[in-house]
């Protein structure tokens, strides 16, 4: 037995709606994920390479940062170095310069003292010959 007419009105029905369901709604909705998919990895790859170029400017900012900072190191030592240096240099001119003055001093004192040295002797003399003559009441010669 044959299916009746009926049948195939359904049949061709759900094949009409099929075939306008798959290009009204299916294809167009495919389409369209697809087209969200490929929008979404190259979204995920943009990221992906935007976060490794941030990567590399970081890795490269703390190279920068490390090296200008090595150079302050560098001339802070240098300068203090250098202000040692004049540190030393002055403290041994300032040591040269007491010295020469201390070495002068004494030279003084030295010649003062053999110049009051030479006028005690004188005047020792002179008072031994006044007392020699006050005890004699004459004068010696």
């Amino acid at each position: 037995m044959l299916p009746g007419l009926a049948v195939f009105w359904v049949i061709l029905i759900v094949l009409l709606v099929t075939l306008v369901l798959d290009r009204g709604l299916f294809r167009p909705l495919t389409r369209i994920m697809r087209e969200r998919e490929s929008a979404i990895r190259a979204a995920q790859e943009t990221a992906q390479a935007a976060a490794a170029r941030a990567r590399e400017a970081t890795a490269e900012f703390e190279r920068r940062t490390k090296a200008a900072q090595a150079e302050v190191y560098r001339e802070m030592d240098e300068n203090r170095r250098l202000a040692n240096e004049r540190r030393a240099a002055l403290m041994a001119q300032t040591r040269q310069d007491v010295d020469a003055q201390v070495a002068d001093a004494g030279a003084r004192l030295k010649a003062q003292a053999a110049a009051a040295r030479a006028q005690l002797e004188k005047e020792a003399d002179a008072l031994g010959e006044a007392i020699v003559e006050r005890v004699l009441d004459r004068k010696v010669s």
